[in-house]
């Protein structure tokens, strides 16, 4: 299985650097959209929607909304005078909020299951609140200073991916050295307190060679690691969310897409979580 997800990961990695990099704003717009379609079409089943018809149909609302925001935020109108847009600024917030409210979900799980189980339509918004959001941000990200350095946004994508990386991997191994305190076992029996530490250590090592790299200013360390710290933790809770929602449709992955890592919503999982997070730290303490 180690090794499945390896070859896959091998493969899926070119792949997303080409978009981040080598692709158009409007490009990599497209790009996260079919992606988070995608798991739309994964998430629609979570929500008790097995049907075919459904399951487009939640699909193509996602993807509808998303295509309104493009098309009432042109992407050359995103940033003006260094403000961001307030229509996807307040999109990203709700996202925000609603990880919020998805903590006290996990952390209360199976209690907080009566609120939304027996409701189609609660999970269905949950999922907008995951989906819409995740794509504001990441073409929030992408598109920083891109009028004067075209792939500054793109390196800051990076950072998000490799904190989110950092976090998995290290929490992997942790947990398989070190694992004996369970974290949630509600929500996800494998995950450990010894392997959410190991995450965070790890990221923090990317964080900080990331900071010798790129030269952070010293009056900017605090913004910056409460910034990469925000996110690894909240990469982390929307890895659990996902688990929460799994756990009560009774399935072990969101799909078969992806050889040794289930479905495309099993892999960006942690990232809907973490780049909402992320956008509005940086906004608040870095822009």
């Amino acid at each position: 299985m180690l090794k499945q997800r390896i070859l896959t990961a091998l493969l899926l990695i070119p792949v997303a650097l080409y978009a981040v990099f080598l692709l158009p704003l409007w490009g990599f717009s497209l790009f996260i959209q079919a992606v988070l379609m995608l798991g739309a079409w994964e998430w629609s089943p979570l929500m008790g929607v097995t049907r075919k018809s459904g399951r487009i149909a939640y699909t193509i609302a996602v993807g509808a909304i998303i295509g309104i925001l493009s098309f009432f935020v042109p992407y050359q109108h995103l940033w003006t005078d260094g403000s961001l847009d307030p229509l996807i600024y307040y999109t990203i917030l709700l996202g925000g909020i609603w990880w919020v409210c998805a903590l006290a979900l996990i952390v209360n799980y199976p209690s907080s299951r009566r609120m939304w189980s027996r409701t189609r339509s609660i999970v269905g918004l949950f999922g907008l609140l995951i989906f819409v959001p995740t794509w504001a941000a990441l073409v929030t990200v992408r598109s920083i200073n891109i009028d004067v350095q075209p792939y500054f946004g793109g390196w800051v994508v990076l950072f998000i991916l490799l904190l989110v990386w950092a976090a998995d991997v290290g929490a992997f191994f942790a947990g398989v050295r070190y694992g004996r305190n369970k974290m949630m076992p509600a929500v996800s029996p494998g995950k450990t307190m010894e392997g959410l530490c190991g995450g965070i250590s790890l990221a923090f090592v990317v964080m900080m060679v990331v900071s010798h790299w790129t030269k952070i200013p010293a009056d900017q360390f605090t913004g910056y690691y409460l910034t990469g710290l925000f996110t690894v933790v909240a990469s982390v809770f929307g890895d659990l969310n996902e688990s929460m929602f799994k756990r009560a449709a009774g399935v072990k992955d969101s799909g078969s897409i992806l050889p040794g890592h289930g479905g495309i919503l099993d892999r960006i999982d942690s990232l809907t979580a973490a780049v909402p997070i992320f956008t509005l730290a940086y906004l608040e303490f870095l822009h």
